[in-house]
């Protein structure tokens, strides 16, 4: 089964965090070793459907370090 989204793809989580930041509109993910910005209905679909992927945040460590993690779905 082919399930069809749109999406801009980054090449990096970094880069894909920093645009929905920037305060660009959609929410960066991890699909396939590949990192995107969708938006909310397009990450619902394919949620929905099964698709295994994980949502990607810049999360502030307690001694201030920044790391990127990943929340999975499916």
């Amino acid at each position: 089964m082919t399930i069809g989204f749109t999406a801009i793809e980054f090449n990096t989580a970094h880069e894909a965090i920093q645009w929905t930041e920037a305060g660009e509109r959609g929410h960066a993910v991890l699909l396939d070793r590949q990192h995107y910005v969708m938006e909310q209905a397009a990450a619902d679909r394919l949620a929905a459907a099964g698709v295994e992927f994980a949502y990607l945040y810049d999360h502030e460590m307690p001694d201030g370090q920044r790391r990127i993690v990943t929340v999975p779905v499916n």
